[in-house]
Parts: C-alpha cells; structure tokens; sequence
C-alpha cells in the first residue's frame, strides 16, 4: 500500500488527496528506524527542550563522535520521520508517532497484573468487579457471573506511576474517548472512516440482547459496546445527571448498567431500529430513544413508579 487514499476513496472527487511520488512503502519505512543510532536520535530530538535542534547539538546530545556516520543516520531519517529547517532539524509526524509508540510501550514492554478488585458492583448480579491486564488489554469482569463489563487495548505505558485506582481511571477516560471517537466516525487507531451498526449479540461478545458495533473501513478496527455507553457526553444525560448530584463525567462507566447491560434497554422496533434506554437516578427516570446511527429522537423525565406501577411526567 502507497499513498493517502483509501480503499473506498471515490477517485472523481476532487477533494480526495492523490497519491504522492516520494511515499516510502511500509517495510522501508519500519526499516529505516530498524536501528539503535536512529531510535537514539530520535529520543534525543523529543527530549530536546527546544527545537529545532542544530546538527552539532544532536550529535553531541546522542553521544556519537563520528560526524560523517551520524549525518549518515541523520539522512536516513530526514524527509519521512525528521525535517531539515534552516534552524536544524524538528519531528515529522510519523518521527513523533515512533517516540510515542515507544513511550506507551508497545514494542517493547509486556506487563501482567492482576487479577484485582475493583470499586463497583455487577450490572447483571452486583457481585464483585475485578480487573486483571495481560497482552496489553485491561478486561472488567464480575467475580461471581464473570459477566464482561469491558475488554480494551491499553498500552503498557499507561501502567507507569499509576497506582491501580489512577489506572482505572486513566481506563475509563480511555474507554469514553475511543468511542467518542468511534461514535462520530473516526477511527481512534488510524484516523479513516469509521462505521456504526446496531446488530444483534448472537455471538455473545458482551451478553447483550441488542450491542453497538464500531468497525473502522480502513484499518478494520472494531469496537463493541452496550447501546447506553453512546449516552456517556450527551449534553442532556450529563444535565440529567448533575441535577442529581452525580458528576457523569468521572464516574466509571461499569458502574452504570445502562452503559454495560440491556437492564433499562428496550427494542422498540428492527425496521427501522428504535431502541428506548432508561436512566434511573433517586425518584426520576429519563428515557432517552435512539435510532440505528445513535441520534436522540425522543427524551422524556418521567417521576418514579408509583404503587400502580405507572408514571407520572414530570414538571
């Protein structure tokens, strides 16, 4: 694969970005970094405290006394991971993204924790939740059912000075923010277009009746979640919620059943999708339904049931 178009990209159309002559095909690029004094080079240009940086301070910083074989190195990167400015030389993206990559520890650092307790209880049984992280996923499950509550990659990197509360919570900020993205069409690992379809769970991923799937027509990346976890940054949920005294915003999204479980979801119609989700919170019910691509069509609060069983709307 060359250039910047995708598979689906509609080639009459103007706006797409055409292919350009001096992309480098992936094997060359992952050879290029393929080295020490390269990688060093690269970690001596991020923990620069300015840039550009000049070519006799990059030297000097990376420890090589050669000249001729460090400008050697250099050249190699140049144009694809560093640029050459008449100041000295600064990151490309892709240069950016090697470090980073680094840092989070995915080449390099396979960690194993848990398993370990986690603050909340079972949406399906309120057993006890815990967690464990291995091959670089944090899986949520109850102790009792061994319901999922959560499944995600989570780099190595994010383990680092964190006690295990902070890494949860780091992991429930992560979780929204990938299917934020996801949600609006975005790929959270490549950027390309990403797709979203109700199905139904008849392979179980989740134990859902009905789930969320997220798949990315690029990289074919995939996430899988309950309908209610696409409520977590809707401006009325969140109001809803703060009303009540809850901040949605920080509290951890396995402890709402709404957001892992089909408790308060119900299909309303398959054709066209019609799905009603129900919010409970001390003496009020906010009944929020979606339709196949998520959109809110109808939002109601509704007072708590009565001895009747009925509810009354509220003011």
């Amino acid at each position: 694969m060359s250039g910047t178009t995708g598979p689906n990209a509609d080639l009459d159309d103007e706006s797409v970005i055409q292919d350009c002559e001096d992309c480098v095909a992936p094997a060359e690029a992952f050879s290029v970094i393929a080295n020490e004094t390269r990688l060093s080079i690269l970690e001596a240009l991020w923990q620069a405290p300015d840039r550009p940086v000049s070519f006799s301070e990059l030297r000097r910083d990376v420890g090589m006394a050669d000249s001729a074989q460090f400008n050697y190195h250099l050249k190699k990167l140049t144009d694809h991971f560093v640029v050459q400015t008449d100041d000295g030389y600064d990151f490309r993206q892709a240069g950016k993204k090697v470090v980073r990559a680094i840092l989070a520890g995915s080449f390099n650092e396979h960690p194993e924790m848990g398993p370990f307790d986690v603050e909340g209880t079972c949406a399906t049984c309120d057993g006890g939740l815990q967690a464990y992280y291995d091959d670089e996923m944090l899986v949520i499950e109850c102790e009792e059912c061994q319901k999922n509550h959560g499944c995600y990659p989570f780099p190595p990197g994010g383990l680092n000075d964190r006690t295990r509360e902070e890494i949860m919570d780091a992991f429930n900020q992560r979780v929204r923010h990938l299917h934020c993205l996801a949600a609006d069409g975005v790929c959270p690992e490549c950027n390309g277009r990403m797709t979203t379809t109700i199905t139904r769970d008849t392979e179980d991923f989740l134990g859902l009746e009905v789930r969320v799937d997220h798949e990315c027509e690029q990289c074919r990346h995939q996430l899988y979640s309950a309908v209610g976890l696409s409520l977590l940054d809707q401006s009325d949920v969140v109001t809803f919620h703060r009303e009540h005294g809850v901040d949605l915003c920080t509290t951890p999204y396995w402890d709402l059943a709404w957001c892992v479980s089909d408790e308060q979801t119900t299909v309303l119609s398959d054709d066209p999708w019609q799905i009603l989700v129900e919010i409970p919170l001390d003496d009020e019910v906010l009944s929020v339904t979606l339709d196949g691509d998520l959109n809110v069509l109808e939002m109601e609060r509704t007072c708590g049931a009565s001895a009747d069983g009925t509810r009354a709307t509220s003011d």
